[in-house]
């Protein structure tokens, strides 16, 4: 890890203080469009973690006490704070992504004030219960914070997933501990920063390690009461693993290989535009939600193909901070190779390119993919089962009903699902039989705060954007009891 004094220098936030990592290690990071290195952010290691609980746990009684209300309103004050900033927040994120700033840049600056406010909203609609148990009975409920939560959030969308933890946990009342993408810390780095100048010291926490010292850290803490994972299948399972050895709750958000079935009624301009949209190709694939299999009905497989071949072609890849630019940079040179590995692999086997590829679609000096489409991929192939995280989508011809909800079902993953129909009774009948936790009708856009949001089988366990999400994962039930007196 190098050192060099020229390139800036951020530091991470514990109990109010921004300081060095204890070991005085450092973490270079890359704008991936340019190849440029922008920012060195600190190697946070286990000291540095237990130092971060201990403030969290310091700062707990008096956040706890606080009325929901008024934390409510300190989260509004912070999403205030970033719609000030809106535009410096998005720039960063395009540099440290490489995803587009007009496309998705700035979309994810305006997503994270939208949660923060929401929150805010509503966190004082934390409501017990009261349970008719009997006469001279009062029995009742009341939901309590957990403690200090201990967050883990991926690189893809960095600023918008760390809204979403450091909101639930802080609007219920928890301290947090979050521990940002090695690739991409310093959007949330930048939120820290603002949120260190509203809230109390030590109720947030910001750490910038790897996973392999300061993750595998924070998950293993014993002062940890709950974990919330946002990343791969892969590092779920250790997360989960850890949290089941000390019998913590967790909320893990995983990764998906999310279906789309779109029947013969819709193949038309709108429908295509709405695929790409839930494909997320604008933000290069990298999107655990993103629509990679495309099932389209045998009777207009080759015509809707064609006008989404077009639509592909006219979107422009280019530098992330860029404004002409619709399709930014892959995040990172590994993620790149991961990607063209991919393609290869169902090429070599016998599948059809009908648009992109590995060749190298724009002469920058970054790591740049263009949209790819494959046909022709068997069910059991790599390209077709497993999360790519990258702009491929495996188009596959269907007939029967019946069985494209059998294709469309067989994955381990279960997150998110697309069915396009201009038959509501029929869209609603498929919808309805895919296994996924989140499912879209004639739409392909994002998350809306209010909504309850998560996978199921291997895509997670919780659900986050709602109310009773946060409540259910970031509060605990206590009951009582009281017999009137004779």
């Amino acid at each position: 890890m190098s050192t060099t004094v020229d390139i800036p220098a951020v530091h991470q936030l514990i109990g109010g203080v921004w300081a060095p990592a204890d070991s005085g290690e450092w973490i270079e990071v890359e704008n991936p469009g340019r190849r440029e290195t922008i920012a060195r952010v600190p190697a946070s290691g286990a000291s540095d973690v237990a130092r971060a609980v201990a403030a969290a746990e310091a700062a707990f009684p008096a956040w706890r006490a606080r009325p929901s209300r008024e934390r409510g309103a300190l989260l509004i004050k912070l999403g205030d704070r970033i719609a000030e900033h809106q535009e410096e927040l998005a720039r960063i994120l395009a540099s440290e992504t490489g995803n587009a700033l007009r496309t998705q840049a700035r979309g994810e600056a305006a997503a994270a004030v939208d949660v923060f406010r929401y929150y805010g909203q509503v966190a004082s609609e934390q409501k017990g219960e009261t349970l008719p148990l009997g006469d001279g009975l009062l029995s009742y409920t009341v939901r309590e914070p957990l403690g200090v939560v201990g967050g883990i959030v991926p690189w893809n969308a960095p600023v918008l997933l760390s809204a979403l933890k450091i909101a639930m946990a802080l609007s219920t009342g928890n301290t947090l501990v979050l521990k940002t993408a090695e690739l991409a810390p310093l959007g949330v780095l930048k939120v820290a920063q603002w949120a260190a100048e509203i809230l109390p010291d030590g109720v947030l926490n910001v750490l910038s390690g790897t996973g392999e010292s300061a993750g595998t850290a924070l998950t293993a803490h014993p002062g940890i009461a709950k974990l919330t994972f946002t990343g791969s299948t892969g590092v779920g399972r250790a997360v989960l693993a850890a949290a089941a050895d000390r019998i913590v709750p967790v909320t893990l958000e995983l990764g998906g290989k999310s279906p789309v079935i779109v029947f013969p009624d819709s193949d038309d301009d709108a429908t295509v535009d709405g695929v790409i949209a839930g494909m997320r190709f604008t933000r290069q694939g990298q999107s655990c939600t993103a629509g990679s299999r495309l099932y389209l009905h045998e009777d207009v497989f080759d015509s809707f193909l064609a006008k989404l071949t077009d639509k592909l072609g006219q979107l422009r890849i280019g530098d992330p901070l860029d404004e002409e630019t619709d399709i930014g940079a892959i995040v990172s040179e590994k993620q790149h190779a991961t990607v063209c590995r991919y393609i290869r692999s169902a090429l070599d086997k016998g599948g059809k390119l009908i648009t992109g590829g590995v060749q190298r679609p724009i002469d920058q000096d970054g790591y740049y993919v263009a949209p790819t489409v494959i046909s022709g991929a068997e069910a059991d192939w790599d390209v077709t089962r497993e999360e790519v995280f990258g702009p491929v989508l495996v188009v596959i011809p269907w007939r029967d009903e019946d069985e494209v909800v059998a294709a469309a079902n067989d994955s381990s993953y279960g997150l998110a699902g697309y069915v396009w129909s201009k038959n509501i009774d029929q869209a609603l009948r498929t919808a309805h039989r895919l296994e996924a936790g989140w499912i879209q009708i004639n739409r392909g856009g994002g998350q809306i705060p209010g909504m309850a949001y998560g996978g199921i089988k291997q895509s997670g366990l919780g659900r986050e954007y709602s109310v009773d999400g946060a409540l259910e994962s970031f509060t605990q039930h206590k009951s009582f009891t009281i017999a009137y007196p004779a």
